[in-house]
């Protein structure tokens, strides 16, 4: 029954990051630290496994179709995110799960009230 959840869990997320380009960081790492009882760790490398081949692939092949996708910027941006992943998934080993969870809520929400209130 768990598993008909994360599928339900990456249904909405699919939907909502084609529809917003948001998923990972927006739902499904407060829904499994919230409904599934991971530990922020444990959600954050959940998601990354979890995003590489789905959401990139057929999202952006749509948006590509739409002529809304800068390759040469994906590229990079794909290989800092490679790299930046590696170094980020070092450093986040030192960090305790409150404090990350701390860190995580304030960054969703600078990042929220910046979208909802600046230009």
């Amino acid at each position: 029954m768990i598993h008909i959840s994360y599928l339900i869990l990456g249904l909405i997320t699919g939907l909502f990051g084609g529809l917003l380009g948001i998923g990972g960081a927006v739902i499904v790492v407060p829904a499994l630290v919230l409904f599934f009882g991971f530990t922020q760790h444990q959600a954050q490398g959940t998601i990354l496994a979890a995003m590489i081949p789905p959401i990139g692939l057929l999202a952006a092949w749509r948006y590509y179709h739409a002529a809304n996708v800068n390759v040469t910027a994906a590229v990079f941006i794909a290989l800092g995110f490679f790299f930046g992943g590696y170094f980020g998934g070092m450093l986040v080993e030192h960090v305790p799960d409150m404090m990350l969870k701390r860190i995580f809520g304030i960054f969703l929400m600078v990042i929220s009230l910046r979208m909802i209130f600046l230009k």
